[in-house]
């Protein structure tokens, strides 16, 4: 599948119950080049489960006898991502993954590709070195530790509650409304939506919460996911495009961090990039950046 491996290793597309190792394979990518693992297995279950979502044809894992050292995917839009276990670092493994992206998404007739990488990092240096380009940086942010998490006022009559199973398709819709505004990719399908928050290993009702105004509509919406049992992290908060510049977002997250300090968070974090302006937003609420990334990317 890859001629460019070292000898003994071999490749092969991966299964939904390869996501485990994946992770292990992330994990020590991160933990190697940050310090610190912001990742976890569900996120990739989440992702890998979307019914739109073809696993085989659309990852390549690298295996030294039975053990994943590396992989890659290609996703939807011009979104990709890989991975290389550092132990099997400076080896061509990098190299070889990369160059099965660039054609897998050629065959899928994108235009262009980009895959994410820690400011810096041994993948960063190599995307650079294969001709890819900084498109936006990324940035980690964490609300410190024991700080205070003031509440934010709403405007008259709205209420921040938890959202029902009858609200999920208008948190869809805001979602996917703001996101789109500055991404590349297609509208993500409502099932998808639902597989990847709804269905997510270890979702419960408190993850999703929603602003609604007084005839009931949703106005913004914000999902937590729990890391570790004791760090939660904010997938995605929106305010509808109407509704902007009221404090809706700062009341998302200020109630979301203290709900999920009382179910055990010792810290709360979140990610943004330069495309959205919103880094100013988080900061306002006490965050503070705790990691960059750049977003890198080549046209096919």
């Amino acid at each position: 599948m890859i001629p460019d491996l070292p000898p003994g290793l071999v490749a092969r597309p991966l299964e939904l119950t390869d996501a485990h190792a994946v992770f292990e394979v992330m994990a020590a990518q991160e933990l190697a080049d940050l310090g610190v693992v912001s990742i976890e297995a569900a996120d990739i279950v989440a992702d890998w489960q979307r019914p739109s979502f073809d696993v085989s044809s659309s990852t390549c894992g690298v295996f030294d006898g039975e053990r994943l050292v590396a992989y890659a995917e290609v996703m939807d839009g011009s979104r990709a991502d890989a991975a290389v276990d550092p132990a099997y670092r400076g080896r061509g493994v990098g190299t070889a993954l990369v160059g099965w992206v660039r054609q897998r998404a050629r065959d899928r007739g994108m235009a262009r590709v980009r895959l994410p990488a820690a400011l810096g990092s041994p993948a960063d240096r190599l995307l650079e070195s294969l001709g890819f380009a900084v498109w936006w940086e990324l940035w980690e942010l964490f609300l410190p530790e024991g700080a205070e998490i003031p509440a934010r006022p709403l405007p008259a009559g709205h209420v921040l509650r938890e959202a029902t199973p009858e609200d999920y398709p208008a948190v869809w819709t805001v979602l996917e409304d703001a996101f789109l505004e500055w991404t590349d990719r297609e509208r993500t399908p409502y099932d998808d939506f639902l597989a990847s928050v709804v269905r997510r290993p270890g979702f419960e009702p408190w993850h999703l919460r929603v602003v609604t105004d007084p005839d009931g509509g949703v106005v913004g919406a914000i999902n937590v996911v729990m890391f570790g049992g004791d760090e939660a992290y904010v997938n995605k908060v929106a305010t509808r495009a109407d509704r902007r510049g009221e404090g809706i977002a700062q009341a998302l997250l200020a109630d979301a961090f203290a709900v999920a300090r009382a179910h055990g968070a010792n810290r709360s974090g979140l990610s943004t990039d330069s495309r959205t302006g919103a880094l100013g937003l988080y900061e306002k609420v006490g965050m503070r950046v705790t990691s960059t990334w750049v977003m890198r990317g080549v046209e096919l």
